[in-house]
Order: C-alpha cells, then structure tokens, then sequence
C-alpha cells in the first residue's frame, strides 16, 4: 500500500500543505495527517484520490516473476564471461 512517508514526500514535491491536500480529496486535514504519520492506512479508492489529487498518477506495472529473474540473470552473466577479456595497462600515477 502507500506509505506515510511516500505520501509526506509526494505531497511536498507538489508544495502542497495538508490542508490542501485534504480539501481537493473532500476529507479532513487530520485523516492526511494520520495517513503521513502512519496511524491509519487509506484503502486504495482514498490513495488514487490522494494521489490524482498532488497531480501524480498512478502507474501498475507488472512484477517478474522471482523464477524468470533469475534464469535471465543467469543468461547475462554467461554471455559477459563469454566476452573477450582484453586487461588494459594500469595508468601511472600523476606526480
């Protein structure tokens, strides 16, 4: 879910004080406050709101799965070992 801090941070990049915030959404400046501080969480209706409402938007995008991650991780590190090592000579130090 979203954060507090998330939403603290997000909230400031818009320069927008909680007052603020909680009147575009049409809830009070102390529920925002909660939210910010981690007293209460806001179901996913109220943080689309909160967010649309910092002129944000909300992006879902899909997760690979822990499997698939890593068999690529596998094939990219046998294609790197699979390059041509060429050492290069070490620079002189500057005196």
């Amino acid at each position: 879910m979203l954060s507090g801090q998330t939403l603290r941070e997000l909230r400031r990049r818009a320069s927008l004080t909680q007052a603020e915030v909680a009147r575009r959404v049409g809830i009070p400046a102390t529920v925002v406050s909660a939210y910010e501080c981690g007293r209460r969480q806001p179901s996913m209706e109220t943080a689309g709101r909160l967010i649309d409402a910092m002129g944000f938007d909300v992006a879902f995008r899909p997760r690979l799965d822990p499997e698939v991650q890593g068999r690529r991780l596998v094939e990219v590190l046998t294609l790197a070992e699979a390059l041509p090592y060429r050492p290069r000579p070490l620079s002189t130090a500057r005196r």
